[in-house]
C-alpha cells in the first residue's frame, strides 16, 4: 500500500517513497485527499443514522443490501438519461448511499451470524474504518497499475460500470456466492466503493 490512511489518525506517504517518486507524489497526495474527504462525508452520515435508527439495517441479508444498492445506482443512470429529475434528493446523496451500503455488505460479511442485531456506533465506527483500509489499498494497487486513468472518465460511464457490477454480484448470489474465474463478492462490493466515490470527486471537480 503506498498510502497508510486512517479516518481517525489522517494518511501519510512513506518518506522513501517521497525521494524516490517526487512526479507522482503531488498526485498521489491529492487522490488520497480527495478520498479522505468524500469517505469522512460518508462515514459521518452513516454514524448519525446509526444514532438515529440504530442497526437496523442488520436484519438484511446480503442479497437485499445488493437490491437497495441496485436501486440506488439504478435512480442514478435514470437522472442521468432523462436529464432531470422531479425528487429533490441529490443524485450525489445516491453515491453516498451506495458507499454506505457497500461498507455494510462488507461488514455484514465478517460479523459473526450469531452476532447480536443491536450494535452500538462505537462498535460498528472501528468495522467501518477497516473496510475502508481495506478497500483504499485495492484503489492504490490498482492505480499503480493503471496510472489514476479514472480521472479521464465520465461519471455517466462510472454509474455503468456499478450497474454491471453490481448485475455480476447478482449472478454470483444467484450462484451460491460461487465463481469459476471471477473476482468474488467482496472485491465488486469494494470497486463499487472505489468508483462511487470517484464518480463524486469528478462530480465536484466539473463545478470548480
Amino acid at each position: 500500500m503506498l498510502i497508510q490512511i486512517s479516518l481517525t489518525g489522517g494518511w501519510e506517504l512513506p518518506i522513501k517513497l517521497r525521494c524516490l517518486f517526487p512526479k507522482d507524489i503531488a498526485l498521489i497526495e491529492k487522490t488520497a485527499a480527495e478520498y479522505l474527504e468524500v469517505i469522512a462525508l460518508c462515514k459521518s452520515l452513516f454514524l448519525k443514522k446509526t444514532r438515529d435508527y440504530g442497526t437496523a439495517w442488520r436484519i438484511l441479508r446480503l442479497p437485499s443490501i445488493t437490491d437497495q444498492i441496485y436501486i440506488k445506482a439504478q435512480r442514478i443512470r435514470s437522472i442521468q438519461e432523462k436529464g432531470s429529475q422531479k425528487v429533490d434528493d441529490p443524485v450525489r446523496d445516491e453515491f453516498i448511499g451506495i458507499i454506505n451500503y457497500c461498507v455494510m455488505a462488507l461488514m455484514q460479511m465478517g460479523l459473526d451470524p450469531t452476532a447480536s442485531l443491536d450494535m452500538k456506533a462505537s462498535e460498528l465506527e472501528p468495522l467501518y474504518d477497516a473496510a475502508i483500509d481495506d478497500t483504499f489499498t485495492l484503489l492504490q494497487n490498482k492505480n499503480h497499475d493503471y496510472d489514476e486513468a479514472w480521472r479521464e472518465m465520465r461519471v455517466t460511464s462510472i454509474t455503468d460500470i456499478i450497474l454491471m457490477k453490481l448485475l455480476r454480484v447478482k449472478q454470483i448470489e444467484d450462484n451460491g456466492g460461487n465463481t469459476i474465474v471471477s473476482e468474488g463478492i467482496k472485491a465488486n462490493y469494494q470497486d463499487m466503493i472505489n468508483y462511487a466515490v470517484f464518480a463524486m470527486i469528478l462530480s465536484q471537480a466539473s463545478k470548480v
